[in-house]
């Protein structure tokens, strides 16, 4: 199939399969004899695991790194789950600091609730949010 029927099939845009194509997740497609580019059923199957593994939290050059060991004949089984803890610890993480942040956005809104306008120093820019507190 040419690319726009790939693209069409797998409910996205050529460009997105031309980018999928030039970082390596896809592999590269045969050329006609018109030149075109020629793709088959495996790429429309390789694309739909680049999605899935996306959903997931998978960054391109880690799905890059899967699909090159399957390629190579290995089972990417072990690697896609050392990933998959990784990025589990790191949504904890920025879990952590978002749920800081919204404490500390608690804090200012109850500080903000008990400040006077009329008594705002000039000398800050808004004594709400004041650097020095």
């Amino acid at each position: 199939m040419r690319i726009g029927e790939l693209a069409a099939r797998a409910g996205t845009s050529v460009k997105t399969i031309r980018y999928y194509d030039r970082v390596g997740v896809l592999r590269p497609a045969e050329r006609g004899a018109s030149g075109y580019r020629l793709y088959g059923e495996d790429a429309l199957e390789r694309y739909r695991f680049v999605r899935a593994a996306q959903a997931v939290g998978l960054r391109l050059g880690e799905i890059r790194e899967v699909i090159a060991l399957r390629d190579r004949g290995e089972t990417p089984c072990g690697f896609v789950v050392d990933l998959i803890g990784r990025r589990a610890a790191e949504l904890d993480a920025r879990i952590a600091e978002l749920q800081a942040l919204r404490d500390e956005l608690r804090r200012l809104d109850r500080r903000a609730r008990r400040l006077d306008p009329r008594r705002c120093d000039p000398g800050l820019v808004c004594h709400v949010i004041d650097a020095g507190t």
